[in-house]
């Protein structure tokens, strides 16, 4: 009933618009509700990580990938399809162990973070210095952890947005660097999630020149118990790993071209690596596939919109270069890119769209709100700020991004643990998703909306 009176309130907003709006918003909502219904997100999502699996950026299964991107673009009908090589940093994981030797032997569950270096032949072993938040470690002076293993192990918020997440994962990225500066010989911090697994979660670390990993978040907790009893804690690591400064790496690319504005291009998608724990499903099969099926749909028209939609599968998101990569191989063609962004936050629905700066009267995007009102997305009033880390570098050059944010409540019980599975992608979650971004890019494509224009009229 409510999905069936959102509908008659838009297509009653529909009918007030532009001809031409007007027209946009009645393909947008006919391609929203064929995303619907439609499967190819949930296929490529499932090809994914069915013939790849994991695929850390330097690995074998990276380099499957690569493959399988231009193989899957070019079955789906995309021109153009090609790969841009550069060079980036790659870290690759070998044996992990940890436990605590005394004065309550068990073993720990753990995961290296990325750009940790490996504990000595044998392992390492040191009592442990806990802090429950990072703060508490950075008020401590130079030298004060020598000879110690510290560990943070400060939770994280379970937000609906990326704000939980956003507000602890200093701890993973700055911790070790910062236990190194005050003399620690290894850092271990609580995994950057909201479950109550015993899976931890990997993630990039700060370059530290020590052993770093992320604790289970119940092995944290039994850490500060056994600290709480008053008795000096030992822990033994035992770490392995690979580091190169560079490596090759791949961005993919595929286009549908527009009919009569080729050069002008709307720059969507996902990014192909992840890390190795699971298959890399919610993160982020789920973005490559649904702005590869957005695409798609949009392609299907009887007519090509008028702009070219380019889908990039960028491929070092986790350990960082492939927005920036891109980025430098297309600031020449800076001023042609209308829009980018990226979707990167697993396949929960999308709440709230976030539009570039002042174009939220434009009559294109007005018709975009009318056909995304019954998905239960709202437009905010307020602009985009961030499209993706791997537009980030597009924005610099003066690319407006959009920013669609999805329901993240459960997303980092799974990120960047052995949990990230095809199993906990929703298929009509990731179809609305689908819907929301054809609506988008569709009214984008097949319109003249100038988002420099609209705001510069806002400022």
């Amino acid at each position: 009933m409510r999905i069936a009176l959102l509908a008659a309130t838009a297509a009653t907003f529909i009918s007030a618009l532009p001809v031409h709006a007007a027209d946009l918003a009645a393909t947008a909502s006919a391609l929203r509700d064929k995303a619907l219904q439609d499967t190819t997100a949930w296929d490529v999502t499932e090809s994914l990580t069915t013939e790849v699996g994991a695929r850390p950026q330097g690995s074998p299964g990276m380099d499957r990938a690569r493959d399988w991107g231009v193989a899957k673009l070019k079955s789906l009908g995309f021109e153009n399809v090609h790969v841009e090589t550069f060079e980036t940093g790659s870290w690759l994981r070998g044996a992990e162990s940890a436990e605590v030797v005394s004065p309550y032997p068990q073993k720990l569950q753990i995961l290296g973070l990325g750009r940790s270096t490996p504990t000595p032949a044998g392992g390492l072993e040191a009592e442990i210095a806990l802090f429950k938040t990072l703060d508490e470690m950075l008020a401590l002076p130079p030298g004060a952890l020598k000879g110690k293993i510290a560990v943070v192990t400060q939770r994280t918020r379970r937000t609906q947005d990326i704000k939980g997440y956003a507000d602890g994962v200093r701890a993973r990225s700055v911790g070790g660097p910062e236990a190194a500066k005050r003399g620690a010989v290894a850092y271990l911090v609580r995994s950057v999630s909201t479950d109550d697994t015993r899976l931890p979660h990997t993630g990039g670390g700060g370059a530290s020149g020590i052993p770093m990993a992320a604790l289970s978040t119940p092995d944290a907790d039994l850490l500060e118990r056994m600290v709480a009893r008053g008795k000096p804690v030992r822990v033994k690591l035992s770490m392995a790993s690979t580091q190169r400064d560079k490596a090759p790496a791949y961005n993919v690319v595929g286009e549908i071209k527009g009919r009569e504005r080729p050069e002008e291009v709307i720059v969507i998608g996902g990014h192909l690596d992840s890390w190795d724990a699971g298959t890399g499903a919610v993160d982020d099969a789920a973005g490559i596939a649904i702005t590869t099926a957005a695409a798609k749909l949009i392609s299907d028209l009887p007519q090509r919109p008028r702009r070219t939609i380019r889908v990039v599968m960028w491929g070092a998101e986790e350990q960082g270069g492939s927005g920036q990569a891109y980025a430098d191989a297309h600031a020449g063609e800076a001023a042609n890119i209308i829009v980018a962004g990226e979707s990167d936050l697993g396949a929960g629905e999308i709440f709230n769209a976030k539009l570039p700066q002042g174009s939220l009267d434009h009559p294109a995007m007005r018709a975009f709100a009318a056909a995304v009102a019954p998905l239960n997305t709202i437009v905010s009033r307020q602009p985009a700020e961030d499209g993706g880390a791997d537009v980030a570098g597009l924005k610099r050059l003066g690319v407006p991004v959009t920013e669609f944010q999805q329901d993240a409540t459960r997303y980092f019980d799974l990120h960047h643990s052995a949990d990230d599975t095809l199993d906990k992608v929703d298929p009509k979650e990731l179809a609305q998703n689908v819907a929301v971004w054809t609506a988008f890019v569709y009214t984008v494509a097949d319109s003249d909306i100038d988002f420099r224009k609209t705001a510069t009229v806002t400022k």
